[in-house]
């Protein structure tokens, strides 16, 4: 099963008297595009984390938050310099002074002040890591469900772009049969007119008809596209985190359309090939979302 690479997972949890807050957020990267952002206790950990989603996400780009509280009774344990709040006060009083302003907020903007009052530390040595690392895993979990569903609407739009090429190219195949029969009977109508008046010679001739008509052949292109488009539907279906290696068989698809397209010369094959290159590009923007 294809994955997107759009997902998002959140989790949350008490443990020692702790909160632990965890949220996933995962779009659209050529490569793993990893911006966590936890609090410094958690520093020692960074490679573990780091290899927890590098490990189940893969690509993408992914943000990391990882937030810890103090719950309960403790979230009330602050602490207020009291030498810092009364410094900044008296200096925001005399600003106020200064340019003739009433301020009643300057109690307010004091305590907002930088480090004048102060939550509980957290002691790193009583972090519990085996529950951060459970709420982490949750939040992967829930990220990798959200892209398994958006997988499977992203997998039933390219099934159905590349059998809308598929369609098209039947509709080539049926064109190609009379367009061949045609180019050979015009050929020769114009061959019957001026032989009567110009010497032909008969092998060079043969040799050259050949030759123009190979250039104009898409034989080969029409069997190579076929295979290309049952490779897609093979590896769309059986393989999973398969996103590069379609964007490659999309390439390929796209050369044998457009090779179709420059030796056709045929009206109604022209059409469809522009059918099919629009439908070509559909899946190249919806690919962009595959895992």
């Amino acid at each position: 099963m294809q994955q997107s690479m759009t997902g998002y997972g959140r989790d949350e949890r008490t443990s020692q008297n702790l909160l632990i807050k965890t949220e996933i957020k995962a779009l659209n990267s050529k490569f793993l595009d990893f911006s966590p952002r936890y609090p410094k206790e958690l520093s020692a950990k960074e490679g573990e984390i780091r290899g927890l989603i590098t490990d189940q996400l893969k690509r993408g780009k992914v943000m990391l938050t990882i937030d810890l509280e103090v719950a309960g009774d403790s979230a009330l344990d602050v602490q207020v310099d009291e030498a810092r709040f009364k410094a900044f006060y008296e200096k925001f009083s005399a600003l106020t002074e200064e340019v003739n302003s009433h301020s009643s907020d300057l109690v307010k903007l004091a305590l907002q002040a930088p480090e004048v009052i102060k939550q509980q530390e957290i002691d790193p040595e009583s972090i519990p890591w085996k529950d951060i690392k459970a709420s982490l895993q949750a939040s992967i979990d829930q990220c990798i469900d959200f892209r398994k569903s958006e997988g499977e609407v992203l997998t039933g739009k390219l099934s159905e772009y590349i059998s809308n090429i598929r369609e098209g190219l039947k509709s080539v195949e049926e064109h190609d049969e009379s367009r061949s029969e045609n180019i050979r009977a015009r050929l020769q109508k114009n061959l019957d007119e001026i032989r009567d008046r110009v010497k032909v010679d008969e092998n060079r001739f043969e040799q050259e008809l050949i030759f123009y008509m190979e250039r104009l052949d898409i034989s080969e292109e029409k069997v190579r596209l076929k295979q290309h488009l049952d490779y897609f539907d093979e590896v769309i279906n059986k393989e999973a985190d398969a996103g590069k290696k379609l964007g490659f068989i999309a390439q390929e698809i796209g050369r044998e359309i457009n090779t179709i397209g420059s030796k056709a010369n045929h009206a109604e094959i022209q059409r469809t090939v522009v059918m099919m290159k629009d439908e070509l590009e559909k899946i190249k923007e919806q690919n962009l979302n595959i895992l």
